[in-house]
């Protein structure tokens, strides 16, 4: 049989994990070692296979690359994710260190994982925004730290652009375009052109800086990756657009198999629904004791029902909700307001003693062309090996083409207090903070299987704990508008099953929307175009919040009176972002679940 030079390198490479694991009778410290020499070889293969998801992680020995997404490369992969399973079956876990077998339960449970994506979800053929999102950070990550001195880093951008028309046209043989999804066809096609921005507004003005020879090297590979890039639009408009009939709606088995890998947790899609639906009807009744207050306030001769309907509840929240929304940030002023409030939040913190604050640094700005169209904002941390660099809290700019109307349904949606809860979220104690603590964790392995129950689910706590520590002098509007954030993560697990495996409509999400949750109309438009667009993802938010709950009510009841909060958080961020179970087992000093 006659195998390419990359696939022989593959198999070199498995042999001699073969032999690092073949004596099953290593004891505990070899053991150690055994597992850590996989975990260097698939740190290495992760990086060639990934270079840019490498650079994203900090790893720059293959930033002058760009991925392969050819059959040959994903047989490549799948052949390589076997063989290291089977050497990860010769090590005893049990003789694993505590951290260790933290480690190989995710090292596992991702290869499965990679392997299932590759096999039977196959979004490589059918998701074209795996592609745009590829070429966008492929180059913005070169350009947006300073990891680097200038000319190495544009140097890269010249060789990664080069690789340009190789790669579309592998993306192109490779998407099945009657598969692709019609709302997925048409996201790509506004989010590819974005990578042209990303060449306008980073790159070309760097040029100058360059010698002549590398200036003219860059220069040209500019003009070929643009060329490439144009040729690719056409192809998504005229052949793609037109024959992407394909369903979006993952189905009931697709669904729960890719919700299982993703929360990494025993809980069912079942029992999510179950607690959801309960979830809304106490986040109804806090949310209505809250605003009674405030609607009594106004109207002092009021007497409100003993039982009151689900429908006077709801006419009282919005009252209350109403109050909120009146104090709002001028449209242009979005990103001013963030960085205030990140101000105003870090020395909350500091005085309540809540946590210890890094100093890295944190810049708010303007979402990338490339990745708008799926979230108002994000955090985007550095790579846990790109030390000192910073992070950005990307913020989407209102779309020109809005009407006056959706532009104040936005504002009213985030409101001055909304957007507190959003800092919170993506920035402290949120995203930003617990990213920074699980950046300094010193095993390099587990920050490529970080999971995002742990990640989404703190910062979601986040926004509640700060209420409770009394953040706004303890106001009751920033309390009900926290909760409503709450309800609308509770509304995103149950709306990501109802989409995607009971079939739900359009019409009846914008309802559960905005009448169960009291979203404003682009807010809820804007979540139905991202569950079409995702799976399983919009339930990490409602899940990681009850497990982080649950470890803190856990750690209270186990230390009683030696409880501190600080302490507290401190050693739950300590040991990067590991699935919940396996933060618990860690922080609580529990077994590590098999």
């Amino acid at each position: 049989m006659r195998i390419s030079k990359r696939m022989a390198t593959v198999l070199s490479a498995m042999c001699l994990v073969t032999l690092l694991t073949a004596d099953v009778s290593l004891g505990e410290e070899r053991m150690d070692a055994a597992f850590k020499k996989i975990g260097e070889e698939y740190i290495e293969q992760f990086a060639k296979f990934s270079p840019v998801q490498a650079t994203m992680l900090g790893d720059h020995r293959y930033d002058g690359k760009l991925d392969e997404v050819s059959g040959e490369s994903r047989q490549e992969r799948l052949v390589w994710i076997r063989d290291i399973k089977k050497q990860l079956a010769n090590i005893d876990r049990d003789k694993l260190s505590r951290a260790n077998q933290v480690d190989y339960a995710l090292v596992m449970h991702e290869l499965n994982s990679r392997q299932w994506k590759i096999e039977s979800l196959q979004e490589w053929a059918w998701n074209p925004l795996v592609y745009t999102e590829l070429t966008g950070t492929s180059i913005y990550n070169l350009m947006s730290r300073e990891f680097a001195p200038l000319a190495e880093r544009l140097g890269n951008v010249a060789r990664r652009l080069e690789q340009f028309p190789r790669l579309l046209q592998q993306v192109r043989e490779t998407l099945d375009v009657e598969r692709i999804p019609e709302i997925h066809a048409k996201t790509a096609v506004s989010q590819n052109a974005g990578v042209l921005r990303i060449l306008e507004n980073m790159v070309r003005p760097q040029l100058g800086k360059l010698s002549e020879k590398d200036r003219q090297r860059l220069t040209k590979a500019i003009a070929v990756a643009e060329l490439a890039i144009a040729k690719h639009q056409k192809w998504l408009e005229t052949e793609m657009l037109p024959k992407a009939k394909g369903e979006f709606r993952l189905g009931m088995e697709q669904f729960d198999e890719k919700l299982a890998f993703t929360l990494h947790s025993p809980i069912k899609r079942q029992t999510i629904k179950a607690i959801g639906e309960k979830r809304v009807e106490q986040l109804h009744n806090q949310m209505y004791a809250l605003a009674k207050p405030l609607y009594q306030k106004q109207y002092p001769l009021t007497r409100f029902p003993k039982v009151p309907s689900a429908e006077y509840k709801r006419a009282i929240i919005r009252f209350g909700l109403e109050q909120a929304y009146a104090e709002m940030p001028a449209a242009d002023k979005i990103v001013a307001t963030a960085e205030e409030q990140v101000v105003n939040a870090t020395e909350f913190m500091k005085r309540k003693n809540i946590a210890t604050v890094l100093p890295d640094p944190l810049e708010i700005i303007i979402m990338p062309e490339f990745q708008r169209g799926v979230s108002l904002a994000y955090c985007d941390s550095p790579g846990p090996l790109d030390v000192n660099q910073k992070t950005f809290y990307a913020v989407s700019p209102i779309p020109k083409k809005w009407t006056q109307t959706q532009i104040n349904s936005f504002l009213r949606e985030y409101n001055t207090r909304s957007l507190y809860v959003l800092t919170i979220h993506e920035a402290l104690p949120g995203h930003f903070h617990q990213l920074a603590h699980a950046n300094r964790y010193k095993g390099r392995l587990r920050h490529l299987f970080a999971s995002g129950v742990f990640i989404e689910g703190w910062a979601v706590y986040s926004e509640w704990m700060m209420c409770q520590e009394g953040f706004l002098d303890h106001d009751p509007l920033m309390k009900l508008v926290t909760l409503k954030w709450y309800l609308r993560d509770v509304t995103n697990a149950l709306l990501d099953q109802a989409i995607h495996v009971d079939g739900m409509s359009r019409e009846n999400a914008m309802r559960m929307m905005v009448e169960d949750a009291f979203q404003e109309e682009r807010e809820a438009a804007g979540k139905w175009v991202r569950a079409q667009l995702t799976s399983a993802q919009l339930s990490t938010y409602f899940i990681g919040y009850l497990e982080h709950v649950l470890l803190r009510k856990e750690a209270e009841e186990q230390l009683g009176d030696k409880f501190h909060l600080k302490t507290y958080h401190d050693k739950v961020l300590s040991f990067g972002s590991p699935p919940p179970q396996f933060a618990r087992a860690l922080v609580l000093d529990k077994p590590i679940p098999k």
